[in-house]
């Protein structure tokens, strides 16, 4: 087996961090589950930094899914408390953009809905005055 294993990524730049936020909080609203993913990483916020080393520990095992640099950038990102406040905040607000359309398309389904139900009781109501 002879691959070459970078070394240990010790720092990460604040634009490398902001990226990261945004794509992981995009991969979380795209997929429905931003109030879930703001629960979680709520809920295990006091214990970030022990996850970040925690990540660092199954760092060999992880090599073989992940791709070892950016599983490091990862691991950094979370370590720093403003990151995972950032990260809580982005998805707050791509979740909220997200339901604010599909709040806009729900509205306009429900009107072409109540449109035709009202021109279907029309032609109903017009038949039967046209009959007496």
């Amino acid at each position: 087996m002879n691959k070459n294993y970078p070394g240990i990524i010790s720092t990460i730049s604040d634009e490398e961090a902001y990226e990261m936020i945004d794509k992981v909080a995009r991969f979380i609203v795209s997929r429905h589950l931003g109030s879930a993913g703001i629960l979680l990483i709520e809920s295990l916020h006091p214990l970030h930094s022990i996850g970040s080393q925690a990540m660092y520990f199954v760092m060999p095992f992880a090599e073989i899914i992940f791709d070892s640099e950016k599983y490091q950038r990862f691991a950094l990102m979370i370590q720093k408390e403003e990151n995972i406040k950032a990260l809580v905040a982005r998805i707050d607000e791509l979740d909220e953009e997200l339901n604010r359309e599909r709040r806009a398309q729900a509205r306009l389904r429900s009107k072409r809905r109540k449109k035709i139900f009202k021109n279907a009781i029309n032609k109903i109501f017009n038949k039967a005055k046209h009959k007496s």
